[in-house]
Formats: C-alpha cells, sequence, structure tokens
C-alpha cells in the first residue's frame, strides 16, 4: 500500500512537471477570470497553468517564486512597470523565458520595439480567444523545441558551428562595394547584434541610369529572422526587375511576405530609386525609419517625409504610397535602422534622432565612408560598455552631379 502511494506521488509529481506553466501580466482586473472562464477545457484538462501579476515589477517577483515558469504573455502598457521594460529585464531573470506581447494593433510601434527587444510574437487586443490558444501552443511547441537543443551540449556545438556557417552565407550575399563614379559615393556597414541578423541593406543598378536602394529591418532575430531576410531581398529584386515604381515593387513583395506567414514575422522596408540623371528620388517607406536629407545649400538635416505604408507582411492587400524627393549636385542621404536610434547608454536614454541630425550636420563628410565612420563613433561613444541589443546598420549615398545621356 506504502509502495502504490509512492508511485502515484511521483506519478503526480511528474505530471506537475510536465504542465506548462503561464504567466499573464495585465493590469485589466477581469482579465483573470475571463481567462479562466474561456480557457476552462485547457486548464482543466491540465495542458495549462495560468499564473498572474498586474504589472513589470510583480511579474518579476512572481517569476522569481516560480522559477519553472517558461511563458510570458504581457501587454505593453501597465503602472508600475511596464511591458517593454519588463522584456529587457526577462533576459537577466530567466534568458530561457519566451515572451508573448498582447496590445492594441494600432500600437505597433511598440509591438516592433518589444519584437525587437526579443519578444517571440505578439497577439492583439481585444483578445480573441482562439488566436491566443493558437499562439500559445505555437509558442509551447517552440519553447518545447528548444528546451530538446539544449538538453544536448553537442547539438549546441554543432548549432554553433551552424550559425557561424550561417553568419559568413548571410554577410557574403551583401553587395560589393561600388566601384568609384564620378555620379555618386556610397557607403553602407552592417553589425548584427547577435551571430546572424534581421537587417539587411542592397543597392543595385535597376538600369544604367537608376539606382535601387534598399534599408530594411525584420521582425525578431536569429535564424528565422536571417532567413526571412534573405526572402524579402531576393523578393525585392526580382520585383525590381518588373516594376519601375517602389510602390508597385513593395506591393508585390508584401502580398508574397504575406502568404501562409504563419510566424507571422514582418519586415519594415524601405526602397527608392535614384535617378541620376537629375537627382531624383522616387521613393516607398514600409513602416521603417526615415532616412534623413542632409543639403548641403544650407547645411541642414531633415527626416524624409513619411509615405503612411505599414510593415511588409502583415496585411496583404495593403495599398502602398511612395513620393520624390529632389536632390541637389552634393546632397547626401542617410539610411539606418532602429539599432542606431534605439540604442542605449547606462541611464536607459536612447542615442535617438536629434543625436543623428547633429552629427550628419555638424561635422564635415569628405566621402560617406567617413560619414558612416563619424556617426558609428558618435553611438560607440555614447553606449560605452552597454551589450547591442538590436542590429545596426546604415547606408550614406551622396549625389555629386548629373549623369549625362549618351
Amino acid at each position: 500500500m506504502e509502495q502504490e502511494t509512492t508511485q502515484v506521488k511521483e506519478i503526480s509529481q511528474e505530471i506537475e512537471k510536465r504542465r506548462p506553466r503561464i504567466l499573464m501580466v495585465d493590469d485589466e482586473s477581469d482579465l483573470e477570470l475571463l481567462v479562466r472562464q474561456r480557457l476552462r477545457r485547457r486548464i482543466r484538462s491540465g495542458d495549462y497553468e495560468f499564473l498572474f501579476a498586474s504589472n513589470g515589477q510583480e511579474a518579476l517577483e512572481v517569476l522569481k517564486e516560480n522559477p519553472d515558469i517558461r511563458l510570458v504573455l504581457s501587454d505593453i502598457n501597465m503602472p508600475v512597470m511596464d511591458g517593454l521594460t519588463l522584456l529587457s529585464q526577462l533576459e537577466s531573470a530567466d534568458p530561457d523565458i519566451c515572451a508573448v506581447i498582447i496590445s492594441a494593433y494600432g500600437d505597433m510601434g511598440n509591438i516592433r520595439t518589444a519584437m525587437n527587444r526579443g519578444a517571440f510574437d505578439f497577439v492583439t487586443k481585444p483578445i480573441d480567444f482562439n488566436d491566443l490558444q493558437i499562439t500559445i501552443d505555437k509558442t509551447l511547441r517552440h519553447i518545447d523545441m528548444i528546451q530538446q537543443a539544449l538538453s544536448s551540449r553537442d547539438r549546441l556545438v554543432s548549432l554553433k558551428q551552424e550559425l557561424s556557417v550561417a553568419k559568413n552565407v548571410q554577410m557574403s550575399v551583401l553587395p560589393p562595394v561600388p566601384s568609384p563614379n564620378p555620379y555618386y559615393d556610397l557607403h553602407a556597414q552592417m553589425t548584427p547584434a547577435r551571430e546572424i541578423g534581421g537587417d539587411f541593406f542592397d543597392y543595385f543598378e535597376v538600369d544604367e541610369f537608376h539606382l535601387g536602394l534598399v534599408i530594411a529591418d525584420v521582425s525578431g532575430k536569429g535564424v528565422p529572422a536571417a532567413l526571412f531576410t534573405l526572402v524579402s531581398r531576393a523578393l525585392l529584386k526580382s520585383a525590381a526587375c518588373n516594376h519601375d515604381s517602389p510602390s508597385r515593387c513593395l506591393s508585390d513583395v508584401n502580398e508574397l511576405l504575406s502568404q501562409q506567414n504563419d510566424s507571422l514575422m514582418f519586415v519594415t522596408l524601405f526602397y527608392g530609386v535614384l535617378d541620376l540623371r537629375n537627382g531624383n528620388l522616387l521613393y516607398c517607406n514600409g513602416g521603417h525609419n526615415p532616412p534623413m536629407v542632409v543639403r548641403t545649400a544650407d547645411n541642414t538635416t531633415s527626416a524624409l517625409p513619411t509615405t503612411e505604408n505599414m510593415a511588409l507582411g502583415i496585411v496583404a492587400d495593403h495599398k502602398f504610397n511612395e513620393k520624390l524627393l529632389v536632390l541637389e549636385p552634393g546632397d547626401s542621404l542617410f539610411f539606418f535602422t532602429d539599432g542606431i536610434t534605439e540604442s542605449s547608454d547606462n541611464t536607459d536614454e536612447e542615442f535617438g534622432e536629434s543625436r543623428l541630425e547633429k552629427v550628419l550636420t555638424n561635422q564635415p563628410h569628405e566621402n560617406m565612408a567617413s560619414m558612416v565612420d563619424s556617426v558609428l563613433k558618435a553611438l560607440s561613444n555614447f553606449t560605452v560598455g552597454m551589450e547591442p541589443f538590436d542590429d545596426v546598420t546604415c547606408l550614406a549615398l551622396r549625389w555629386n552631379q548629373a549623369k549625362p545621356e549618351k
């Protein structure tokens, strides 16, 4: 009898150990009751066990008391400690925890920041509980896969070698340094925050008189982001061969990326086509940071007007808009990802666009390599001692003079 009781206890403990524990962090008072009601079957069957916290600080305390929690569902806007701050704390609290952000669909800027800070996925409010259940199951499967990988030291060594190869592949597909020419000067640089990154840049001759310019940032990090990066880049170059219009190119790419996008990944992407004969830049911005234009006549720097488009891969039938910018000889463009402007110092203050504008405006730049170096040096001085949390990518271009038609 005693032996049977011991066996029952051991089985119960094993079941408890296998039952996923989920922490939901939200300051809405009725959310706990709603979750327990709408997901009651899965809870009763032992598929889930929920714990709740009303803000980020309380969540950290719950995590400390329950080290077996592997999934955190968190709102962004909360008192005491918001969801973005909680995300930055999770890495030190437990790097194995997977986070899913819950926020309003219109809050895409914060959602993008959350994905850059390591969130695995997001769910929009008001919560569709069928979608929430699918997201939870998908994330738990992802966690199981990660835990299985971490259980084998040999697998970790192999994975590190694979990442090294993937990094070499990713860096090898970046465009070569352009040959010197009298019509424009161009320089670009990308520094991944991890072994492989989710940023990319590109430049290519659309034809004899038109230069295509691209900078992009894929949501998330690691191998999935790198693969999404390669796909996005290839689709854009293919579309550029078929359309003169940047907006048509982004529409085609968005349509293909949105199909069967179960991972809900997206990419912010700026694509412009510079006419080397007259300095006209026709561009379309898909939710990316607006590039800076530096005017040589009055030594001013300003952001390009937005084209009011969303990121690619979210809504298949989004209508993309484009605009025209006219450059004068000597004017420069500086393209960048948010790894520059959102990098923080040891007080959590961001580098920001105003500092970037000052670097671009106040320092003379003999060429575009010196412009890039000046920005990266200023960023390094600002973030000294801090580990980068996002890829740092930039591209600088100066239009020197009109290319004559033969």
